[in-house]
């Protein structure tokens, strides 16, 4: 987010109360219109029935983005069809995941593959957090020990992407992909998750957990849809 100095309120412009929450991974699931509203831009379309749980497909119908918060436990799908280089593949992330973590995986789905080969682990350890092996699984954990990734292998043969966060209260989410999920879009969402900047949610919307930290922000209702930034910050 891009920050002004503030030449004050326009006319009819009031300021309203949100909090910038640290760490981002403990932030809450947020606005889904984070995610959606971007891959509409981008040209998917919207396959949602009236009423229903969010449905996108990309222009190729290779891809679908699906966020269902009526069953249990709900949360996010994404599929790809087999026929692609790396096949069929889905990632399955929980209610309460970051929905700007999310769009680390969803944005990267409109945008052309890097000609560098992706490294998921990269991102993490450039934000310092802890890389080890525990038997045949390679792991990160955050410094503060609230998230983290794994790449799991079962002894029958069977491999999975693992992550998530939790505070010591047990709130918090997972999320698994599918091996064969395309590496870049793994490494794109390890580097959202490892990310240094807190997350902004709305009065009433902030998780309850005493593992996070707040400061109390006023924005104007403008800069929430154009992300101008903030106008003045405390601690709370």
């Amino acid at each position: 987010m891009k920050k002004k100095q503030w030449q004050g309120w326009g006319p009819g412009e009031q300021a309203e109360q949100h909090y910038l929450v640290q760490p981002r991974a403990l932030a809450g699931g947020g606005d889904v219109r984070h995610v959606s509203e971007f891959l509409r831009a981008s040209g998917w379309r919207e396959k949602s029935k009236k009423g229903g749980p969010l449905l996108m497909e990309s222009p190729d119908r290779t891809v679908r983005v699906a966020y269902d918060p009526y069953i249990l436990p709900g949360g996010w799908t994404i599929h790809g069809r087999a026929g692609g280089a790396t096949g069929e593949w889905s990632a399955h992330l929980g209610r309460q995941t970051p929905v700007e973590i999310v769009a680390g995986l969803t944005d990267a789905l409109t945008r052309p593959r890097s000609a560098h080969a992706p490294n998921v682990w990269a991102p993490l350890q450039e934000q310092n957090w802890h890389t080890r092996f525990e038997g045949q699984d390679y792991s990160a954990s955050s410094p503060d020990g609230t998230a983290w990734m794994q790449f799991r292998q079962g002894v029958d043969g069977s491999a999975m992407w693992w992550t998530g966060a939790q505070d010591k209260q047990g709130n918090g989410w997972t999320a698994h992909f599918t091996p064969n999920t395309p590496m870049h879009l793994v490494q794109a969402f390890s580097t959202e998750l490892a990310g240094p900047d807190p997350l902004m949610r709305p009065r009433g919307r902030v998780p309850h957990s005493a593992q996070i930290r707040t400061w109390s922000v006023s924005v104007r209702s403008r800069c929430l849809s154009e992300s101008d930034g903030f106008v003045s910050a405390g601690q709370v």
